[in-house]
């Protein structure tokens, strides 16, 4: 079974965007993204797909699941459910779903670990949240905390969560 990763920024009210974008600017944050998911699978809705400022990333496996077969996705192959992504997957494919929110709620179950990225700020504006992480079902590995400073406006950390 390929290893499956949820990766995603939340503040704290678990907001994740805001008409399609991502709630907050944070240079380390993308660059923690690209070291993470260069080289594997992401997997996301069409929604997300459309939301990326250049299509599909380069250097990745881009899946995007869209119940229409003939949606248009440049440089990505589509699927029309998240279980028929993942069983074109590879056993030793490490794959990451990137999103949305829909897509997080579907995937929680199926999921090994979720690389969220915590900050430490409430967006003034948001319509898409991540699904609740259960203490019950997810244990916290690794924290790595980051101060505000002159490229990033505020706190945040790098939090990795996996099943207990």
């Amino acid at each position: 079974m390929s290893k499956i990763s949820i990766i995603a920024s939340v503040d704290r009210r678990m907001a994740i965007g805001f008409e399609n974008k991502l709630l907050f600017w944070l240079p380390n944050d993308l660059k923690r993204f690209k070291a993470l998911t260069t080289g594997n699978t992401i997997v996301m809705g069409r929604k997300t797909f459309e939301s990326l400022p250049k299509g599909a990333l380069p250097n990745r496996r881009n899946v995007v699941l869209s119940s229409n077969p003939t949606a248009e996705c440049p440089g990505a192959e589509v699927f029309p459910s998240l279980e028929a992504a993942l069983q074109s997957c590879k056993e030793d494919e490490h794959v990451y779903i990137i999103g949305g929110a829909s897509v997080y709620q579907q995937a929680l179950p199926f999921a090994d670990e979720l690389c969220l990225t915590e900050i430490d700020s409430t967006a003034p504006e948001a319509d898409a949240f991540f699904p609740e992480v259960s203490p019950a079902v997810w244990h916290e590995k690794n924290r790595e905390a980051h101060p505000a400073d002159e490229k990033h406006l505020c706190s945040y950390a790098f939090v990795d969560y996996v099943k207990a």
